[in-house]
Parts: C-alpha cells; structure tokens; sequence
C-alpha cells in the first residue's frame, strides 16, 4: 500500500507544524532540518518554492501521495464551487480522515491502519481502503468484534469529535456524516489557493 514512510520529525520541522500529530522534535527545535541549525541564513522563496511547500504540506498531513492528489485536483476542478475547497472538502470526506477525525484513530496514519485492517464499517459493510469517498447520510462504524481494542478505547478517551459536520455515537461507537465540510469547519492551516495557482500553471 503506498504511504509516506520516511522521517516524521524531519516533516514536521520542515514546515513548523505538528502535522503527523504532537511532535517533541519539533517543539525542541521550531526552525527547518539542516546541518547548519537555525543559524544558517534563507534565501528568499521563489514564488513556486511557495506553491510547492503549501502542496506537500497538504500531502503530507492527509497522507496522500502525488498521482493520488492530483486526481482529486482534477476531481475538485470539474465540480461546482471554488476549486481549493472542493480540493480540502474531498480529502476531508476520505474515510481514514473521518475515522480521525470522529476521535476513533488518535492520527490520521492509525486511522489508516484501521481501515486497511478492516475495523470499521460503512453502512454495515467491512470497507479497507482508507481512501473511501464518503457523503452525507454515510454512517461509519467500529466492528463489533474491534470494539474491545485498546487501541481505540485509549483513542475515544482522549479524543472528542468536534467537528460540526459529524456526529458522534459513543454508546454505538458510530458516527454520521451529516453535510459535507464547508472551509471554516477544516481547521488544517492551508493555503489552498496556492496549491491551485501551481497546477493551473
């Protein structure tokens, strides 16, 4: 299954965010990797080092690699609406963002792995491929036989959905994708309209 598997730390630092979750790597060191430490003088980024940055930081935090993303940019761009929040809307509506993000995975990478071990449900049905495209009026449950895993308790104890756009069951331990997420209701930091300007190109 194609996944990012190199260094997290070495990303997160990159582009000074958490984003493979909560990172003391990159709390100790809040500058670029690098022989030279934060000392070492930048240049100034082109206007495409920029673009591109904003595009593998996107990548990155959703995991999702290039051939892939760029057919949901394709997607985004023949649907209704601005195309860099079609573009977020429908990685958001993957299937291991929303395990994520229903608090069931406590990152997006365990959520994947759930998914691909085939722990959750849609609409009753075992799905395994994290990049499942949900809709409104999907339900998205934990296997009968998972529900004891400590994994997922430890998960749900700690994690609580807050996104307006889900529901949550914690008795059922089933969540509901009530509408589709509008661009206030994804709290990635991205530039969308970034990652749009460098495939217009």
């Amino acid at each position: 299954m194609a996944r990012y598997r190199g260094p997290k730390s070495k990303i997160a630092r990159k582009f000074r965010q958490p984003i493979f979750g909560p990172d003391k790597a990159l709390e100790k060191k809040n500058y670029p990797p690098g022989q030279h430490g934060p000392s070492k003088r930048r240049g100034k980024q082109s206007e495409y080092a920029i673009q591109l940055a904003e595009k593998q930081k996107a990548k990155y935090t959703y995991g999702i690699l290039e051939k892939q993303f760029r057919n949901l940019f394709k997607k985004a761009s023949k649907s209704h609406g601005i195309t860099g929040e079609n573009l977020l809307r429908l990685c958001e509506l993957r299937l291991d963002n929303v395990v994520y993000r229903l608090g069931i995975a406590p990152t997006r990478r365990a959520a994947r792995q759930l998914v691909s071990h085939r722990h959750i449900l849609v609409n009753g049905e075992v799905v395994n491929i994290p990049s499942y495209s949900l809709k409104p009026g999907d339900i998205v449950s934990v296997r009968e036989k998972s529900k004891s895993l400590e994994a997922i308790s430890n998960s749900l104890n700690v994690n609580v959905c807050n996104s307006d756009w889900l529901e949550w069951d914690r008795a059922l331990m089933s969540g509901k994708v009530i509408t589709e997420p509008q661009r206030e209701q994804i709290p990635e930091n991205i530039k969308e309209q970034l990652i749009v300007e460098l495939y217009s190109k």
